[in-house]
């Protein structure tokens, strides 16, 4: 009896698994394109294209009211500082290129120089005492209980939302040669000689009294914004020092002064800002004298532009100022920079 047999292929487990592999891949590659096209519908990141944009449109009304209230004064500004504009050429509508005459002149004038010396020496001295003052008022704030807290936050918050032409109208009454507040309490003290004192007679003393006047409407701001920064500091950190034996002023330098480190950056940046450009205080007062020795560049640019009519010479000025102002202010961006990148 014969026997046939029949060859039977087995197939291993480890070659099931490559087939499966096998299939899944072409089924893979077969609706790949129609996955892909999906995918490619929508961006990397998962968000539509409405979504992406709404953010620069919310922002598009605040920039074209930027650009046409703040940039297009800021472009006529800088176009006629190149001319040679005038009374004449005003009324006769003509437009006179001169290219840099008006900066050159400028920057060759020892009174434009004098002024620039004047104008910065009077920003530093008048922001440290606003930053000095506000400073101790804040801490202060922060001391106090919750009546006297709000008395006094009243009182600061009338300074603060004073008009500027009225506190300097105020001011000016206060310091009046004959009947004046101020000379009329110091003759009460015994200071005669002071009885008829022209405050705004020399340099020094007008210089005074806008200074006065400047510390006076800028404290409330540095003091608020002060007594909110010390909020943010854990009272956790005032036990552990007072625990290590710290006194008044090892807290203020250890705890408070790093923690407050961003407000001072930030509040000194704005006080520099706007103490230099401060124009009012000084105009009303005095309009830049007694002989133009209280002249700051704000001031001068006026003078200059709108008094003399000589308009491309005052936007000259101007636009210095602009750059001197950015000059001064170059190393403070590099530290308020550095200190984000802190943060």
């Amino acid at each position: 009896m014969a026997v046939h047999s029949e060859r039977v292929q087995t197939q291993s487990p480890e070659s099931g698994k490559a087939a499966v592999a096998t299939i899944e891949t072409s089924a893979a590659r077969d609706g790949g394109a129609g996955t892909a096209k999906k995918k490619s519908a929508r961006p990397a990141d998962g968000r539509s294209l409405g979504s992406r944009l709404a953010p620069y449109l919310l922002l598009l009304p605040a920039t074209v009211a930027t650009l046409g209230l703040l940039g297009w004064p800021l472009l006529k500004t800088v176009l006629v500082s190149f001319q040679n504009l005038n009374a004449r050429q005003l009324v006769q509508h003509l437009t006179e290129w001169n290219g840099f005459e008006n900066y050159t002149e400028q920057l060759k004038d020892e009174q434009f120089w004098a002024v620039t010396g004047r104008s910065v020496a009077f920003t530093v001295l008048n922001v440290f005492l606003i930053m000095v003052g506000g400073a101790l008022v804040g801490l202060l704030l922060n001391r106090l209980g919750k009546k006297m807290r709000l008395l006094l936050s009243i009182g600061l918050l009338f300074a603060w939302a004073m008009p500027v032409v009225a506190s300097t109208t105020v001011y000016t009454w206060l310091f009046e040669t004959r009947f004046g507040v101020v000379n009329w309490v110091l003759d009460a003290l015994g200071w005669h000689s002071m009885a008829a004192y022209n405050w705004t007679g020399s340099q020094y003393s007008t210089f005074f009294v806008i200074l006065l006047l400047l510390v006076w409407g800028s404290i409330p701001f540095v003091a608020f914004n002060m007594y909110a920064a010390l909020t943010t500091i854990p009272k956790e950190l005032y036990e552990a020092a007072r625990m290590d034996g710290a006194g008044p002023v090892k807290i203020f330098t250890a705890v408070m002064f790093p923690n407050l480190k961003p407000f001072f950056l930030a509040t000194t940046f704005l006080e520099v800002i706007w103490i230099f450009k401060a124009f009012t205080q000084i105009y009303a007062i005095k309009a830049g004298g007694p002989d133009g020795l209280t002249r700051t560049l704000p001031i001068h640019a006026f003078l200059e532009g709108s008094g003399r009519q000589h308009y491309g010479t005052g936007a000259a000025i101007a636009v210095l100022t602009i750059l001197i102002l950015g000059v001064l202010m170059a190393y403070y961006f590099r530290i308020i920079l550095k200190q984000e990148d802190e943060l």
